[in-house]
């Protein structure tokens, strides 16, 4: 018999569309693909050698579930470096994607009944990794509390245990003003709640803004949030599956525990490889965000052109979330049916809005190749035009 716990477990609607997807492309059938949350770029040639070398040196045993201190340094470095952050490594943890990092830091902070407060719309996952821990996620709705931060309060009661923050936010591509992040992270303090601060897009952001972390505020912020982030974005090492925790060592030693009957270390030799992406050159980052935003200009115009279509410019992450709901009626009565029939009829993968909570929108992304861009986009007005 399947657990109940199980039962709980909703499939991963954004890994769903795009397995089924790639089936039908290996079937020959012509889709694309602008599903799937990673970069189309190849793992850049130095952080490939660099896992090659481990393989040919013999880097492959167990390490320490934490991860090898070659990589922790190389976390706080880079989080000195960029944000002025002084952490030590046993803050850090290194983990099998940013996905194990938030399932371990949700079992090791709640406790049944205990309510986390998410800012809807949300990445698919939060919800159930919060009720597999035991917890209640509370919805509240981001834009009401970005233009009254006030109104944040009413979501706490005595059982919050944490506030989620997701910025830049997938799905949107939102960049929360750092003045209403200071606010946030106010009163996530005076309320004596932890912060989790998924940071996982934290390079992807145009138009000359800053990233900005909560736990760069104070020193009493820095010990409430614990910062989720992961390399498989940033440097295009999705496949690689290495994440990473920093915050109060309490956590994170009770997220190694966790980890230790569970997975263990990370792959020995993406942990190697990962030591070169944080510690070399960052340019191949700085040309892969140049090209998103050409990208994203493009596909911005494209559907702001399409008429019925509502969209704001994402300012961050690699995704467009529009308004779609001009269209529902007949056939198409939701974001599931407008993605199912744009996929069988015009053979385009996007992703559904009801996923992150929000039914009018669907998400598509533009770490497509342009060309695959170009071809989708013209798909996705032609159905547009059409229903």
């Amino acid at each position: 018999m399947i657990s109940e716990r199980a039962k709980k477990i909703g499939e991963s609607i954004t890994l769903a569309i795009t397995a089924n997807a790639k089936k039908m492309k290996k079937n020959g059938e012509d889709v694309v693909i602008m599903a799937s949350g990673e970069p189309d770029f190849d793992t850049p040639e130095h952080i490939k050698n660099a896992g090659i070398e481990a393989i040919k040196s013999g880097f492959t045993k167990y390490t320490t579930t934490s991860g090898i201190d070659e990589l922790k340094n190389a976390i706080c470095e880079k989080y000195k470096r960029d944000l002025n952050l002084v952490y030590e490594p046993s803050q850090v943890i290194v983990t099998v994607g940013g996905k194990q990092a938030l399932f371990n830091l949700f079992l090791s902070i709640i406790n049944p009944g205990d309510e986390v407060i998410v800012f809807r719309p949300y990445w698919v996952s939060y919800l159930e990794q919060i009720g597999f821990a035991g917890g209640v996620p509370v919805l509240a709705e981001l834009s009401e509390c970005v233009e009254n931060p006030e109104l944040l309060k009413k979501y706490i009661t005595s059982k919050t245990k944490a506030i989620l923050f997701n910025f830049p936010s997938n799905p949107s591509g939102y960049v929360i003003p750092e003045d209403i992040l200071e606010k946030f992270t106010d009163i996530a303090i005076s309320n004596d709640l932890y912060i989790v601060s998924d940071e996982v897009y934290e390079k992807f952001i145009y138009d000359g803004l800053a990233f900005k972390s909560p736990a760069s505020f104070s020193e009493k912020s820095k010990e409430k949030t614990i910062i989720i982030n992961a390399l498989s974005k940033t440097y295009s090492m999705t496949g690689w599956r290495v994440g990473f925790a920093l915050g109060a060592k309490d956590v994170i030693k009770a997220m190694g525990a966790i980890q230790g009957h569970q997975t263990s270390n990370v792959c020995s030799i993406a942990q190697k490889a990962g030591v070169v992406a944080l510690t070399s050159s960052q340019d191949c980052v700085k040309n892969m965000v140049e090209e998103f935003a050409k990208r994203r200009a493009y596909m911005f115009e494209r559907l702001s052109a399409i008429d019925k279509v509502k969209i704001d410019k994402p300012m961050g992450a690699f995704y467009m979330f529009p308004d779609v709901s001009a269209f529902y009626g007949g056939k198409v009565k939701n974001s599931f049916d407008f993605c199912s029939c744009l996929l069988n009829e015009e053979k385009v993968a996007i992703i559904p809005g009801i996923g992150f909570g929000a039914d009018n929108h669907v998400r598509l992304t533009y770490s497509a190749s342009m060309e695959d861009i170009k071809k989708g986009m013209d798909r996705f007005e032609h159905f547009c035009n059409r229903i």
